[in-house]
């Protein structure tokens, strides 16, 4: 029997580029990014699956295309008559990324709607992924039902994997999004946040301080992602400090999205964290160097 890496979360259309207001057409988004490197990265005997939901038009279709192609499976991804995939568009700007969102009829905000279907969707997963991009684009009611699937899952068996990945444009106030975020990761055995998305959420001193915050909570193991600089990993009583794969920078989008796929991948498949993490920061380091969230897997598949 194949095991399972599930992915929750929103797949977006992807606009980037830009050069001469031309704009290359993608998808991704943060946990259809994690899925798309962690594919890359396990084996055969893995089936890596997207729960999401998407719409009947054109570009649902082509998306639904696009991850079948891929090797990710489609068969738990709803559809829901009169909603569209989300948009956005990625600028390059003194030297940083701008983002500007279209998602007010995203099919995906409706993807913890049917509680059967998401419970089957998370049924005998070996890892069960999502994000607090996941949680901030639900309903509060729909909020509950993904995480009480969530709690589901992990009584079952599932290991659990979060990313706080906050962006607090999605979110009501910084306390409601530290609040989920704290919630999620205390039902997670794997937590991936990153320092300066958490200091000014929290307002950590540093990325010890945010390591030993979401520790306090129960998770097995935390992987604190620090841009170029060394990432803050723990577990077991384990400290590390593991500095960063250093590369051009052409356009970050979708690194750490990287890291935490490849760093799945590799817990998996039988690494310890210290080694997942240099993988993570592999793959990144190649991310990195290309444009839009998504590269060919097969440039990050053996490095």
């Amino acid at each position: 029997m194949a095991k399972r890496f599930v992915s929750v979360g929103e797949c977006m259309i992807e606009l980037s580029g830009g050069e001469n207001r031309q704009y290359r057409m993608g998808f991704a988004g943060d946990t259809l990014n994690c899925i798309w490197y962690a594919r890359a990265r396990l084996g055969g005997d893995w089936q890596t699956d997207y729960v999401t939901a998407l719409g009947e038009d054109t570009y649902s279709n082509e998306m639904r295309g696009f991850l079948a192609t891929a090797g990710i499976g489609t068969g738990h991804i709803q559809t829901v008559p009169g909603r569209r995939p989300g948009l956005y568009m990625i600028q390059q700007k003194d030297g940083d990324r701008h983002f500007t969102y279209w998602r007010d009829t995203s099919a995906a905000k409706l993807l913890a709607e049917d509680r059967g279907a998401l419970a089957k969707a998370l049924e005998g997963a070996d890892l069960v992924y999502f994000s607090g991009i996941t949680l901030a684009i639900l309903a509060p009611r729909a909020r509950g039902r993904l995480l009480k699937a969530i709690v589901n899952a992990r009584k079952a068996g599932s290991k659990i994997a979060f990313d706080p990945n906050a962006r607090p444009a999605l979110w009501r106030s910084l306390p409601v999004m530290g609040a989920l975020a704290t919630v999620a990761a205390g039902l997670s055995d794997i937590v991936l946040p990153t320092y300066p998305d958490e200091k000014q959420v929290f307002g950590d001193a540093d990325p010890a301080a945010t390591l030993e915050r979401y520790l306090a909570l129960g998770p097995d193991e935390v992987v604190v992602k620090n841009g170029e600089a060394p990432c803050r990993i723990g577990f077991g009583g384990e400290r590390r400090d593991l500095a960063a794969t250093r590369g051009e920078v052409v356009d970050a989008t979708g690194a750490g999205d990287s890291f935490n796929g490849a760093y799945l991948a590799a817990r998996l498949q039988g690494a310890d964290p210290v080694e997942a993490a240099r993988a993570g920061h592999r793959v990144a380091g190649v991310v990195i160097g290309h444009r839009g969230a998504l590269v060919d897997p097969a440039l990050v598949r053996d490095i």
